[in-house]
């Protein structure tokens, strides 16, 4: 077995000072995402881990791409089948996590998760490469197949049935927003004395901001 105790990182580039954060989160989010988006070291600055209970009451926890944010919320798409989506059926919330390790960042955000409205669902699915439609009809994720020959198989006859026409949207395919309560950005600083702000969504609809010790 390899020993990993000696191996270290110092995180040197960045620094987060509370007078320097906006007072919304979504705007914090933005300028965080806009870095990410401008560096050459992120090759998907929109890939996030979604983290959802199971039954047995362990978390699961899966990378997926965030589509859209906006100040309600960031949004994705999946199918509700799915055991992701079985188990937001159970229990709404989930919490997402972005890691960008060249800008030594991390964002990890508390949210309530419901289901787009159709049409925006429609919307999105119509925009989709053809190959991608035809793979979320194919597919039942999260469900016992025989082999992968079994899945080309069912692809290469839609293909045909739908070479001439439009692909639709399965009805169990769609989108989520996550509407956030809590996000906490995290910046790597040296001698682990990270920068951990807080923000959290009170009673009264307003974001309070905070430091935690790393």
């Amino acid at each position: 077995m390899e020993n990993l105790h000696d191996r270290r990182k110092v995180y040197e580039k960045l620094e987060l000072l509370e007078e320097n954060c906006k007072a919304n989160p979504m705007e914090q989010f933005r300028d965080w995402f806009l870095d990410a988006e401008a560096d050459s070291s992120v090759t998907e600055p929109n890939a996030m881990a979604l983290s959802t209970v199971e039954p047995d009451g362990c978390p699961r926890t899966r990378m997926v791409l965030l589509k859209s944010y906006t100040w309600e919320g960031f949004i994705f798409y999946t199918n509700y089948h799915s055991k992701k989506g079985r188990a937001l059926e159970r229990f709404s919330s989930a919490c997402l996590h972005f890691f960008w390790p060249g800008l030594e960042r991390q964002i990890i955000i508390k949210s309530e998760l419901e289901k787009l409205p159709e049409n925006l669902s429609d919307g999105y699915f119509s925009q989709r490469p053809k190959g991608s439609q035809l793979g979320a009809v194919v597919s039942n994720q999260s469900a016992v197949v025989p082999d992968r020959k079994y899945l080309e198989s069912k692809l290469r006859e839609l293909e045909m049935e739908y070479r001439d026409k439009e692909v639709p949207r399965p009805s169990h395919w769609g989108g989520y927003i996550a509407r956030p309560y809590e996000i906490e950005f995290w910046q790597g600083r040296p001698n682990r004395l990270h920068d951990r702000i807080l923000y959290t969504y009170d009673k009264d609809f307003n974001w309070s901001l905070q430091r935690l010790a790393p």
